[in-house]
Parts: C-alpha cells; structure tokens; sequence
C-alpha cells in the first residue's frame, strides 16, 4: 500500500465524528468493497449502504411476466443475459419457464440475439433490454443494425432506465453518493454537478480496491466540511463530457419515458422506451403485450434494500428462505445484488 492510500485508508479508519450514512449507488461497488474487505477499514461511525444501481434488482416483477407472455402465447424466443434467469416472476422465473419448454436462450450481448433471428427467419426473437446508460447503447446499436438489414423478426423488451430519476428518488437517504463510474463514462458528470446544486453530496469512484478506498476517503474528509460537494475520483475514465457519440445514439433510437423502479414506484422519464421511428422493432407494440401487475412477494425486503432502509439481513426471508440457488428477491439473484453481496461475503 503506497502512502497515498495508507493515509487515505487512515482518514476512513481514524474517523470520529457524527454518524455518516455512504451510499454504494453501483452495485459492482458492492460487491468489490465486501470483496476487498474494504468495509473492515472503516470506523464504526461510518455506515456503508446499498442503492439501486443494480438493473436487474430494480426491474420490476411485470417485466418478467411479460417476457414469459411473449414466450408463452406468442412463441418467441426469449434471449437474456444471465443474471436475469432467476428473477423470480408473478408465477415463474426464465429458468423455470425454460424448463417447461419456453424457448429461453441465454446471450452476452444484443448482438447475439440479432444472429439468431438472422439464423431463424421463421422464428420471432426478443432481447430481453434491461441495463442502466452503461449497456443501454449496445441495444441501440442492435436495433439500427436491424433496421439497416431489415431484419424483421428481432424486437426489443424495453426496460432501460437512467440513473438521474433515481439520484432525486433517494435525496435525504444518505449523506453522500458513491456515484458509479461505468454509467457516468457514459453519461459524464453534468448531473452530479446538479445534485452538488441540490445539496447532494456525492463522489464518482473507480472499481479497483484503490479507487474505492480513495473516493471513500474524500467523501469522509469533505463530508467533514459541511458544504455539498461532488468529486470525479475516476478522471482516467470519466470525463465531464461522457462519451458524446453513446448519448447522440441513445438519444436517436430511445426517448425517455416514465419507469416502475422495484422498491422507488414509478420514477418520472427515467425509463428509455423506442422512438417511434423504431417502432417495428418494440415487442411491446408488435404483438400487443398486456399490462401485468406483478404479484407482491410477501416477506420480501428487495424494495427496502434499494432504498437504503435496511441491510439485506434485516430481511426476515435471507439466508433461510432466500438463497442464491433458491432466490425469492432479484437482490438475491443478480451478481450486482447487495443481498448477494452479504450472502457470499457478509
């Protein structure tokens, strides 16, 4: 450890004052701080708490209701990334749905989606889309790929959401942001400077155990001098500006709409839907999907961990009912999920 870090990690261990509530927005900072043993740096005065930066944990219950209509009654072939087979539906999972005989296919990337409806033109192929501005632009990119091919039998299950909504959500649920720094390489820090504005303190950190430790260290020196801050801890990736050419593409293919966030409700356009311009490519428009209200899964603390409210094991279901090979919450299932977080390393 170099004397920059050891004198940073002091400043987290040596702390002595009023009680500090950081929250993790990212997920992945999460599960690396529990991984590098970070949270045995710090003094008992300081209280590290999980958010909703995790984009499975925070798609709601109707998501995979409809995913499992398009499977079901309309026969398509669902492809997902992996951390959403568990996800636990009003009555199924993906994986269970597999299992009795959904066509559910697991992919890496959109673009692995668009070769199997290139490889089965009989065949109607959704993608299931769900990520925060980080993965949004891969999706974006599918989709102009197969307008350009006119490729018709690959759609879009929409449930892309943006961060900004959520930041104004939870303002008052901690003293500070820990800011992710994949969404803001995307997005740059204009929005952090506003909640600065806002009175939101907050800090975008880097994911190596150095990052962390840093951009935790001068949220807790700055804290200190009570006066609403933001840091970019992560220069040697985020820049102000973010990536111009991913918003000018997100921007062309998606348009902004209101989201249903798990445990948050309906946050105000933090969602992305597709332009109407795109709208051959929308599964939600092409075959008519219903509104499902997902059941309520009693006993389940999912909501209130997103929030801030309470550790996940303070949730009366983890770690008897709810497991990782037997997931009742998606905070349980995703590898970004706090529960699973305190579940493998807690």
């Amino acid at each position: 450890m170099n004397e920059k870090l050891r004198a940073a990690a002091e400043i987290l261990s040596s702390y002595h004052g009023p009680k500090l509530r950081i929250m993790e927005v990212c997920g992945t900072h999460t599960h690396e701080i529990f991984r590098h043993g970070i949270r045995d740096l710090l003094s008992d005065d300081i209280t590290l708490i999980s958010g909703p930066g995790c984009p499975v944990c925070v798609t709601d219950i109707s998501y995979i209701d409809e995913a499992l209509y398009l499977a079901f009654e309309k026969n398509c072939i669902i492809c997902t990334f992996g951390d959403l087979m568990k996800v636990p539906g009003s009555e199924l999972s993906l994986s269970k749905a597999k299992a009795k005989g959904a066509d559910v296919r697991m992919v890496y990337a959109p673009s692995d989606s668009l070769d199997i409806a290139r490889a089965e033109p009989d065949r109607q192929v959704v993608f299931l889309s769900v990520g925060f501005e980080t993965t949004t632009p891969a999706s974006c990119i599918a989709v102009e790929k197969a307008k350009a091919e006119g490729i018709g039998n690959f759609t879009l299950l929409t449930a892309n959401k943006t961060m900004p909504g959520a930041y104004r959500a939870l303002m008052g649920a901690a003293d500070a942001f820990l800011y992710p720094g994949h969404v803001n390489a995307i997005t740059g820090t204009a929005v952090c400077e506003e909640m600065k504005e806002l009175g939101v303190s907050g800090a975008v950190a880097g994911f190596t155990p150095g990052e962390l430790i840093t951009a935790l260290a001068v949220t807790v020196k700055l804290l200190g001098e009570g006066k609403p801050f933001f840091v970019n801890c992560y220069p040697r990736v985020v820049r102000p500006e973010g990536s111009p050419s991913a918003i000018k593409l997100m921007d062309r293919v998606m348009a902004p709409c209101d989201a249903e966030w798990r445990g948050l409700g309906v946050i105000p356009m933090s969602g992305m839907e597709l332009r109407d311009s795109y709208a051959d490519f929308d599964a939600r428009r092409r075959f008519d999907v219903p509104s499902f209200k997902g059941r309520i899964i009693h006993g389940c603390s999912c909501g209130d961990v997103l929030q801030g409210k309470c550790r996940p094991t303070e949730c009366r279901l983890f770690g008897k009912v709810c497991t990782p090979d037997h997931p009742v919450g998606a905070c349980m299932v995703s590898d970004e999920g706090a529960c699973s977080a305190y579940y493998m390393y807690g």
